[in-house]
């Protein structure tokens, strides 16, 4: 994924450099956009027809974590837009922005469509 979020970014720097406890959530969530929600968690997330984040597991290797699984969305019962980026965040509603990038091709969904991301296809990396 293309960036972290400032939440995520503050968080890591207070847990590592000022002892500072951060608890990790349970369950991570993908959230999609038809805007960049950039760092600042700016961006409206798609709401209605039928849409919900999905939640997502991932498994890591070294310093690499990719989605062990496809995540699936319903099916669209309306337009949820053109889908240009996706969040990964720390609740099923609401809640923090983690990281967020750019899709590699933007998906216009309409009524009827299923937006998927295939196993593996979601990566976020530590530089």
């Amino acid at each position: 994924m293309a960036g972290t979020s400032d939440y995520l970014e503050a968080a890591a720097l207070d847990a590592f450099l000022r002892n500072t406890t951060y608890t990790s959530p349970a369950t991570v969530y993908v959230a999609l956009y038809n805007a960049d929600p950039t760092d600042a968690d700016s961006a409206t997330e798609i709401s209605g027809n039928g849409y919900v984040r999905q939640s997502c597991a991932f498994s890591r290797t070294l310093g690499v974590a990719s989605n062990t699984a496809a995540v699936e969305y319903p099916t669209a019962t309306g337009s949820w837009g053109t889908v240009t980026h996706v969040g990964v965040r720390d609740a099923a509603a609401a809640g923090n922005l983690l990281y967020h990038s750019v899709l590699t091709a933007s998906k216009a969904i309409t009524t009827g469509d299923i937006f998927r991301l295939p196993a593996a296809d979601l990566t976020v990396t530590m530089t």
